[in-house]
């Protein structure tokens, strides 16, 4: 009988040993539930956060265009528990009747993923519709482009270009003659990072008059899209260019741009309508600061620039980027040697 009740006692401390265990571990998930969704909202990076917050927003309009008014899903992982595979397909149908480029819709398909998957793991979302979820498929590039040429009548008139619009370097030199008046000056300015340096829109915004030293020809700025200091000779144009607009500016640390009414630092939303501006007295219409971006990579491979040099100067963290430019560029029968070659007499 002895033995018996040692039996039970060492049964029964197994068993409470078995229930603090899980009180532990339910605690700990409680605790991670709790904190995940700020976690993350940590770990991502301001311009990825602004972005999602649109793309949420845009899937909160969806929702109340479909009778169901939500919001604050950016902040609050439960809103996420109505979510399933049907709704997310319904919401890139949706973004196509409306007229958005699908290289967009890609890219708001991942951020309700992204969402969907915290969700799950939150507890709001059970595992089969996030495994649904997980399974809607966004379009390839070659899907996309030709799903946005068949719609390029029907777009809306604001919408993300699905293709970068060709810029010259005819085009770079007419934009380059600008005025000598202040306005002049800033746009040569302007022009010259974007065509000749191939800087973010962000990035120029957040120039101060000390990113510029003309007396090493050089040019500092920060990539906040891959969290990295660089540093630009500065090319002849944007030397000149500098050289003239600095007097311009309050000396010392202030913003290299400011607005001409406000006095404060631009944004981004101006300095993107402005290259549009420049560009459209040309005759180049819907010109963007990416488009400069474009025009830069692609000029510096066809000039013979090695894919990593452009792959450093460009801030990009992988080769995939500028080798899409270098596969655009290129000739691409060159070096293809024929034996039937007619020769005249």
């Amino acid at each position: 009988m002895d033995t018996d009740k040692s039996l039970i006692t060492s049964d029964a401390a197994i068993v409470s040993q078995e229930a603090i265990a899980s009180g532990i571990g339910q605690a700990a998930n409680l605790a991670a539930k709790q904190t995940l969704l700020q976690d993350y909202h940590e770990r991502i990076s301001a311009q990825t956060s602004r972005r999602q917050i649109a793309d949420i927003a845009l899937f909160e309009r969806f929702l109340a265009s479909a009778g169901y008014s939500c919001s604050g899903l950016y902040y609050d992982l439960a809103g996420w528990s109505i979510a399933t595979w049907g709704l997310v397909e319904a919401f890139n149908r949706w973004q196509l009747q409306e007229g958005y480029a699908v290289g967009s819709l890609n890219v708001r398909l991942a951020t309700i993923k992204v969402y969907c998957n915290l969700a799950a793991k939150a507890g709001y979302l059970n595992g089969a519709d996030s495994a649904l979820i997980k399974s809607v498929k966004g379009y390839r590039q070659k899907e996309a482009r030709n799903m946005d040429e068949k719609r390029a009548q029907t777009r809306r008139e604001h919408a993300k270009k699905a293709a970068p619009v060709p810029v010259g370097s005819a085009h770079v030199i007419l934009l380059k003659d600008q005025p000598n008046t202040k306005k002049g000056r800033f746009d040569a300015l302007l022009v010259a990072l974007v065509f000749d340096h191939g800087l973010r829109c962000g990035e120029i915004a957040g120039l101060d008059v000390s990113n510029i030293d003309l007396a090493n020809g050089k040019l500092s700025f920060y990539r906040r899209k891959v969290d990295l200091w660089q540093e630009h000779d500065l090319t002849p144009d944007t030397y000149k260019a500098a050289q003239a607009y600095l007097p311009d500016c309050a000396p010392g640390q202030g913003p290299l741009f400011i607005g001409v009414c406000s006095k404060a630092r631009v944004n981004e939303r101006t300095l993107n309508h402005r290259i549009g501006v420049l560009c459209k007295a040309i005759g180049l219409a819907g010109v963007s600061p990416h488009d400069g971006r474009h025009y830069w990579a692609t000029d510096a491979i066809r000039n013979g620039t090695d894919v990593k040099a452009l792959q450093d100067a460009g801030g990009w963290s992988s080769p995939a980027m500028p080798l899409r430019y270098a596969a655009s560029a290129k000739v691409a029968n060159k070096g293809v040697k024929l034996t039937a070659t007619r020769k005249d007499t």
